[in-house]
């Protein structure tokens, strides 16, 4: 992991942020993802200056949109220097309504998830 991953990683792990359960390193389809609250549907993608502008990151984002993922990217500079700033736009994320699909089709619950919804 990178020092910004490492960082949006202790906030994230084991429950700690809001009791949301947040995993790592997630496959999703053909994608690994880096960070991900199933329950929620959210990727958090923690990325340096060789994603800037990569047409193969804007179409994992499609995918994963489609599969009914939101997608949040961050910066690793970011990440590192607004670490408050990034983790009120990830809790903002994950306590939005789901997508009208998501909400039809919730994953099931499973042990250990985490908040409801």
């Amino acid at each position: 992991m990178t020092d910004a991953e490492r960082r949006l990683w202790y906030h994230l792990r084991a429950h700690r942020f809001d009791n949301y359960k947040f995993k790592r390193q997630v496959p999703i389809g053909s994608y690994i993802v880096d960070f991900a609250c199933l329950r929620r549907k959210l990727v958090v993608a923690v990325d340096g200056g060789q994603h800037a502008e990569n047409p193969k990151d804007q179409v994992r984002d499609h995918y994963l949109e489609g599969e009914g993922f939101r997608v949040l990217r961050f910066w690793n500079n970011d990440v590192l220097g607004n670490t408050n700033g990034v983790l009120e736009v990830i809790l903002s994320a994950l306590e939005a309504p789901l997508p009208a699909r998501c909400a039809r089709h919730p994953l099931p619950a499973s042990r250990g998830e985490g908040k409801e919804g």
